[in-house]
């Protein structure tokens, strides 16, 4: 039975909504509980996506393979959760709440219990990528059902909360692991997680309500088969980039190719769902971008990414390869930075609410540009407290960016847009991590070759410093966004 939870949003916000800390007096029970849940899940999932970074090693030799190949355990999630993240937003709107959350957090489940037991490295791929296929699912999921759920005056209190599943989850994913592979086998790492994502399921089953009504859309069969080429081709060809070791033409040649059949892919994808805009449902609606605001805050979260997968990519080759410290240091000495953008999360979103984007915006980007300036300063002889303080600032910096680009892009998209508005912006933010991955470590590679370690880790981020520029200039711009129509989101389109 589909049950209709709506906002309350009358237009008539009380004066005191910007200072009082607790939503729900503002939303039904049932609609904090829908979001609490979705919020568990999203983290448990996001930080599943990082947390085999560090395992690497230790599963080339279990699993008794090369690099490249062990490689595919992150590549082949990235990829798939790539290529399933433009078609969530007809699946949101095909599917209810309800059947949407039960199929992401199935299948990360079964993929979480295979990989537990995997007795070899493809059904171990093969679990990851059925744990990408939920996990690519759920971050479009909870937006979706914040817009739809929460009144315009709790927004940010309330995106602040997602920026801790988004961006604290894969910082402390290193972290995780590395305390887990100090004390136990790699399997473990799935071991943990699966009675919470079991949990989650068994929640989400019992307390989920429908939000909204199932819409019955044509899925456009073409626009699906080209995400494949099309975000797929552009995420591969870029981490081939990036996990190439300067001077090894194959692999070059073959990450080349990869992003010319992943750009033309994107052109003849971008092109039908304009056509489609016209006459049918497309896959991914792009009208989303005529709303300025949203594109600009697009624009922002892909600098911010970058920066932040960079930063995560970037700092433990640093800590590892030029300092000399193991898995679990490298991930304590990360631990603050992931702990401080969780706690400002909330903190940010109540600010937005009162202040709007525009201060939190400009402070956050000047903040992270002259922390990845610092980076670029490293040396052999640079206090570790010193790197752990930089990371901190660094965390701050991308925490007062995340919460507000959310929520002053998504605020003003019409209801019909919700699903695909929260889709581009998880499918910009999955190219845009995968591109300032491969960008940073590619030149880290090249000028290491030739000029050693610590000149490859300054190359890397007084790059990642000049492309951080862009977000001062794009926050600037950032003005505070009312939804579209009536206020809080019911308006018609």
């Amino acid at each position: 039975m589909s049950t209709e939870v709506s906002p309350n949003t009358s237009g008539q916000p009380a004066p005191a909504a910007a200072t009082t800390p607790a939503a729900p007096e503002k939303m039904s029970r049932e609609s904090v509980t829908v979001i609490a849940t979705l919020l568990v899940a999203t983290f448990v999932v996001i930080l599943n996506e990082t947390i085999m970074n560090v395992a690497l090693q230790r599963l080339m030799v279990d699993l008794q393979v090369d690099a490249p190949t062990v490689q595919w355990l992150s590549t082949g999630f990235m990829l798939t959760m790539a290529i399933v993240i433009p078609t969530t937003g007809f699946i949101l709107q095909s599917l209810s709440t309800r059947a949407v959350f039960m199929l992401a957090m199935g299948l990360f489940s079964v993929g979480t219990a295979l990989a537990a037991v995997a007795p070899g490295f493809e059904i171990l791929l093969l679990a990851r990528i059925i744990q990408a296929g939920g996990t690519a699912i759920m971050l479009p999921l909870l937006m979706t059902t914040i817009l739809t759920l929460v009144p315009m005056s709790r927004r940010g209190a309330v995106m602040g909360n997602v920026s801790i599943a988004i961006s604290v989850a894969p910082a402390m994913g290193p972290t995780v692991s590395g305390l887990i592979l100090e004390h136990f086998t790699w399997r473990f790492m799935f071991v943990f997680v699966l009675p919470v994502a079991l949990v989650a399921l068994a929640i989400g089953a019992k307390y989920l309500t429908n939000i909204g009504e199932a819409e019955k859309t044509k899925l456009d069969i073409v626009s699906v088969l080209l995400t494949v080429p099309a975000f797929g081709g552009l995420v591969y060809g870029l981490s081939q980039i990036g996990g190439g070791h300067g001077g090894d033409a194959g692999p070059a040649t073959t990450a080349i190719a990869a992003l010319v059949i992943g750009v033309a892919s994107l052109a003849v994808f971008v092109l039908r769902q304009v056509r489609l805009q016209k006459s049918a449902a497309p896959v991914l609606d792009l009208r989303a971008f005529k709303l300025r605001m949203f594109t600009v805050s697009v624009l922002l979260m892909v600098v911010a990414m970058m920066a932040l997968f960079g930063g995560v990519i970037l700092l433990p080759l640093y800590l590892q390869e030029v300092r000399g410290l193991g898995s679990l240091e490298t991930g304590l000495a990360l631990l603050p930075g992931g702990l401080a953008m969780g706690l400002l999360g909330p903190v940010v979103g109540r600010l937005f609410d009162r202040i709007g984007p525009l201060p939190l915006t400009v402070t956050g980007s000047v903040m992270m540009v002259l922390t990845l300036w610092q980076f670029s300063m490293l040396d052999a002889g640079t206090p570790v407290w010193w790197i752990i303080t930089l990371h901190v600032g660094l965390s701050l910096g991308l925490a007062l960016l995340f919460t507000p680009a959310f929520t002053t892009g998504l605020n003003p998209l019409p209801p019909h847009l919700y699903s695909h508005g929260s889709a581009i912006m998880s499918t910009t933010q999955q190219v845009a991590g995968a591109a300032g991955t491969a960008l940073l470590v590619s030149i880290f590679s090249v000028v290491s070759a030739t000029s050693g370690l610590v000149a490859g880790m300054s190359a890397a981020f007084m790059t990642a410093t000049v492309i951080a520029l862009a977000a001062v200039v794009l926050s600037a711009m950032m003005r505070k966004t009312d939804a579209a129509g009536a206020a809080g989101g019911h308006g018609t389109h």
